[in-house]
């Protein structure tokens, strides 16, 4: 079956959560359809995840290719023009539009979608987020699946909450309320929704009213990500991952460096911790200028070398949307794992056997502590994890998971 993929960013290299999650399912549906993929120039992802390419648009097609029957690159509109961004979001304001649905907006990519809809006989259309649905009027009898990495309106409803400036806390509650009149109406047009777990079709159903929702969860690959006891681990070291352009990452990040990282280095003496991530702030620079036990890496080509050697992987997310691909990985690769709570929500998680949780700053020193002690307990969750993706979370299983549903929908 021939399946036209919208996605609002060039999904390739799968370095970081909505990359990994877009090319793994490129990669596993291709297995079963025929693939026609239009994907958007995020040209800041491409170029951070490809930084010795001369042109990684050309990388990331001849890799994807692999998977698929053609690829097509729109440009953003907002990055061709000085300020684009500010542009974008002003208009949307005055329009009374959210501004994810505006910023993809552009004649020449409406032109070329609809374009290929006259010319190839497809059988369904994956839409890859809300942003996109912008271009459902071009698709008129196919069935339309629309994808939700996270509940989009819900995450900016929760940012507006935490926002200590008014001004901002504000914009925020304004997007959350457009972007979730959106949400209602095209979950409402299309056939089937896709979420990242149980809990958010739950929510969704909840507050959309429909019940067209499915759970596809995220996962792992796990020929990439896996145990390998032959890296030696480093006693007292710590790790945290993230894109920390992202703001519940950012956040996280900022809420261990000023309230439980103080606490560790005094209880815990000897500890050093590795951050990594695209786009780390000025504080978090400063921080491992003066503090020697404090590496800020920003982005790395192979994250698997600190989740090896680690002796602890910290995850303190308290905020955002869906499941977090930075857990399973975490857990793929036999990590010890001490996280908040809701940081595991919708992956199916025990406390004390494939994670432990922390709700508070002492939390975290006192579950670290507790492993020291406990040189057994770290050998179960380096066991426990692995077994866990292996047996509900590989890519294989959930893509021909997906690949059924599509094909189910057609019929």
């Amino acid at each position: 079956m021939k399946i036209l993929w919208l996605s609002h960013l060039i999904p390739y290299p799968p370095k970081g959560g909505v990359l990994q999650r877009s090319f793994n399912m490129i990669r596993e549906v291709g297995k079963y359809h025929n693939i026609t993929l239009v994907a958007f120039n995020q040209d800041g992802f491409l170029k951070s995840s490809l930084p010795d390419s001369e042109d990684p648009i050309e990388v990331a097609k001849k890799e994807l290719l692999q998977f698929v029957d053609s690829i097509h690159v729109c440009e953003i509109p907002e990055n061709l023009i000085p300020g684009g961004r500010y542009v974008v979001a002003l208009k949307a304001l005055l329009s009374a539009q959210a501004y994810n649905m505006v910023w993809l907006q552009s004649k020449s990519s409406y032109k070329l979608i609809k374009d290929l809809v006259s010319e190839t006989s497809f059988d369904a259309v994956h839409l890859d987020t809300i942003s996109l649905c912008i271009f459902s009027d071009i698709f008129k009898d196919l069935p339309l699946v629309l994808n939700h990495h996270n509940f989009e309106s819900q995450m900016l409803r929760s940012r507006a909450i935490s926002e200590h400036h008014w001004i901002k806390s504000l914009y925020y509650r304004l997007e959350s309320y457009r972007l979730l009149n959106s949400e209602i109406e095209y979950c409402q047009k299309v056939n089937l929704n896709l979420t990242c777990s149980d809990d958010d079709s739950k929510s969704m159903e909840k507050i959309i009213g429909i019940d067209n929702f499915i759970s596809v969860p995220n996962g792992v690959d796990v020929s990439y990500f896996y145990p390998n006891p032959s890296v030696k681990i480093l006693d007292g070291s710590i790790v945290i991952v993230g894109g920390l352009s992202w703001y519940p990452n950012r956040e996280a990040v900022e809420y261990f460096i000023r309230d439980i990282w103080p606490l560790i280095r005094t209880q815990i003496p000897g500890t050093t911790v590795d951050i990594i991530g695209r786009g780390p702030t000025s504080e978090m620079l400063k921080l491992a200028e003066v503090d020697e036990r404090v590496f800020v890496h920003g982005f790395v080509d192979d994250v698997r070398e600190y989740l090896w050697r680690s002796q602890f992987y910290v995850c303190p997310i308290r905020t955002g949307g869906g499941t977090k691909l930075k857990i399973l990985d975490a857990l793929a690769t036999g990590s010890c794992i001490i996280a908040d709570p809701f940081s595991c929500k919708g992956i199916r998680v025990r406390d004390g056997e494939n994670v432990l949780y922390a709700k508070n700053p002492q939390d975290y020193v006192d579950q670290i502590r507790y492993l020291i002690d406990h040189p057994e307990q770290q050998t179960r969750l380096r066991k426990a994890g692995p077994e866990l993706i292996r047996r509900l979370y590989s890519y294989d299983r959930i893509g021909k998971g997906y690949s059924q549903a599509i094909s189910g929908l057609i019929k």
